[in-house]
């Protein structure tokens, strides 16, 4: 019996020796964010990324005179040509999209290229400090609910979350305030709700705040504060969470891992004189993504 599983388990690793992550995401071609950072982070954890480029940017968006090309187009010959390849993938990834016409092109994607244990991980990518981001309108907001809906987990930022909800952008003051928007978010669907930059007492103080609606936990990861912003760290801290959950870390673990991971990358960047909206040095601290974590600060929430 033991010979036969061993056989059976080596046959099956032949066919998927690593395990594969369709990358839904914007290239820009200077600054660190969306596949710039999404591609080399899921490289260094041991997974193959296919990307599935959704825009061409000259830069990501907090630069100012960008050329954008929107690629909505092309996406269904790239998906049809996939599909005659057969392929499957063990996680699905949808971070920006280059127009609200994609949404129902990334549903019918998720649809075709998912198997029972395909993970999607949606980051609903519409703005940040209470507004959109430039290339959006509110057809990416109704749109994107769709989206949502499909997702076993989502990670929005505070601002996404009032958006998704059709509420103030700015509704999130607290961890309370967080968890009373989980319980609406929930409503879409998502099996794990992920918030973002959660204000946490002290100004410029943040957490991350979880919950898995399966064991009806709620999860909190306060975040190291220093006075600067980085793009493109949400585009990090998705891909770190969905590589420790494909490596088999459990929930509050891979939330821990990846606000450390982030919280490196800054403190590794802030003492240069450099430019913020580059991003952080991602190429100084990747090695340590497959360093044992020393300091694990995740908390239970008690709830009401």
């Amino acid at each position: 019996m033991q010979i036969k599983f061993l056989t059976e388990y080596i046959e099956k690793m032949k066919q998927n020796p690593v395990k594969k992550v369709a990358a839904i995401h914007d290239l820009s071609g200077f600054g660190r964010s969306s596949l710039t950072v999404v591609i080399p982070v899921l490289s260094s954890m041991g997974f193959q990324v296919c990307p599935l480029p959704t825009a061409v940017l000259s830069t990501h968006s907090q630069f100012s005179d960008y050329h954008f090309v929107d690629l909505t187009e092309h996406l269904p010959h790239i998906m049809h040509h996939w599909k005659s390849l057969n392929l499957s993938f063990d996680a699905i990834y949808s971070g920006f999209l280059g127009s609200s016409k994609q949404i129902d092109m990334v549903v019918k994607f998720i649809d075709d290229f998912s198997g029972d244990d395909t993970i999607v991980l949606i980051d609903p990518v519409l703005g940040d400090n209470g507004k959109l981001y430039g290339p959006f309108d509110q057809s990416m907001v109704d749109e994107m609910r769709k989206l949502v809906s499909k997702a076993h987990i989502i990670t929005p930022n505070i601002t996404e979350v009032g958006l998704l909800l059709e509420d103030d952008p700015l509704m999130i003051k607290d961890t309370d305030d967080a968890i009373n928007a989980i319980h609406r978010l929930a409503a879409f669907g998502p099996e794990i709700i992920v918030i973002t930059s959660v204000p946490d007492g002290a100004e410029g103080k943040t957490s991350v705040i979880a919950h898995n609606k399966n064991d009806e936990r709620y999860w909190k990861v306060p975040v190291d504060y220093l006075p600067a912003a980085y793009p493109g760290t949400g585009d990090t801290f998705a891909s770190v969470l969905l590589g420790c959950l494909l490596q088999g870390d459990n929930l509050p673990m891979s939330l821990d891992r990846a606000v450390h991971f982030i919280s490196h990358g800054v403190r590794s960047t802030f003492g240069f004189s450099y430019d913020e909206k580059e991003g952080i040095l991602l190429e100084k601290v990747l090695p340590t993504l497959n360093s044992m974590v020393q300091i694990n600060s995740y908390e239970v929430l008690k709830h009401k």
